[in-house]
């Protein structure tokens, strides 16, 4: 696998067309379970195929139980720079229920050993609205994080994905069915608390102390285009959207083979009007009004009409973008499903 995914980035060296890249970031899986010797034959592949900046920020999601002072060491040697840890809550009843493999201590232990390696641009996941946790809990997590001084935090409500152990739990009785007054609720929580504490929400999930925002994920929101590597990757170059196959086998027989196995759609302007309407309002920044005009005055002149029925809740900002207020942020998606032109 880490030799496919090695050879896949040559063969997609010319997606950004000499771009310099930005921010390089490891995730959708688990990659800190891998040999770091891996990561860094990785990373060492992107810098010799691609433009890469010289203060990029390079992202790494972690598990706590992966978290050891070696391999702290050796992520920061390689020019690792941030760190994500899928933390996800404090209660060890909560984390065995959510079929997690860490515990609360390891968890506590995962920032202070990342914090005493060197590593200052951490950011933790936490979720809320899962049964079993109390309002209490949920403003102890959030504590917990905060006390700890880590200047960025992702909160999601708890989902459930078909076929994992946590549907069965709930198909079996075992555990109630996510509440969305519970989420909406303990939503409301999280806003308050680290509003207070100097967080700013830069969009729906992210809250960053001053200068410590995602730039990578800022960019997915902005609309930079990126290239995706490995199986289920997904890419985006403003006029189309490609993803890998997900089967690994398939995948790594393929690149051997010299062929990219993707699957690609061409973006018409109602799909990257749509897109600009979901990923703008999901921002502190709003829907951009000069990429909504640069479109064509029947998408202005549709958003104009439609965002009149939600006065009160999407406002301007001093961009001239149409901005959702905080406290209707919970429902963004919902929003901007209405506001798409159909």
């Amino acid at each position: 696998m880490i030799k496919a995914i090695a050879e896949e980035v040559k063969l997609q060296s010319g997606y950004l067309a000499g771009q310099e890249i930005g921010t390089i970031y490891f995730g959708g899986g688990t990659p800190s379970a891998m040999p770091a010797k891996d990561i860094q034959f990785i990373l060492e592949t992107l810098k010799s195929k691609f433009n890469v900046s010289p203060d990029v920020e390079i992202t790494l999601e972690a598990n706590p139980d992966d978290i050891r002072n070696d391999v702290l060491d050796e992520w920061k040697e390689m020019g690792i720079n941030r760190l994500s840890i899928g933390i996800q809550a404090f209660q060890d009843d909560l984390l065995k229920a959510w079929n997690r493999s860490h515990s609360a201590t390891q968890a506590r232990q995962a920032i202070s050993l990342s914090q005493k390696a060197g590593f200052q641009n951490i950011t933790v996941d936490l979720i809320y609205g899962g049964s079993g946790l109390s309002d209490e809990e949920w403003i102890e997590n959030i504590q917990t994080i905060i006390d700890s001084g880590v200047p960025h935090i992702s909160c999601y409500a708890l989902t459930v994905e078909p076929n994992t152990a946590l549907a069965f739990q709930i198909e079996t009785g075992k555990v109630k069915t996510p509440d969305d007054e519970q989420s909406n609720r303990q939503y409301t929580i999280l806003q308050s608390l680290l509003k207070k504490e100097g967080y700013e929400q830069y969009e729906v999930s992210n809250f960053s102390l001053p200068g410590w925002k995602s730039k990578h994920n800022t960019g997915y929101w902005s609309g930079i285009h990126y290239l995706g590597i490995g199986p289920s990757a997904h890419s985006y170059n403003g006029i189309s959207r490609q993803w890998n196959i997900s089967n690994n086998i398939q995948y790594i027989q393929s690149i051997e083979n010299g062929i990219i196995p993707f699957e690609l759609e061409l973006l018409t302007e109602i799909q990257r009007y749509n897109e600009l309407v979901m990923t703008g309002l999901r921002t502190s920044n709003g829907i951009d009004q000069k990429r909504i005009n640069n479109l064509g005055e029947r998408f202005s002149k549709h958003l104009d009409v439609i965002v009149a029925n939600f006065r009160g809740r999407i406002v301007k900002n001093d961009m001239d973008n149409w901005v959702l207020k905080p406290e209707f942020y919970f429902f963004a998606d919902g929003i901007a499903a209405d506001l798409f032109f159909n």
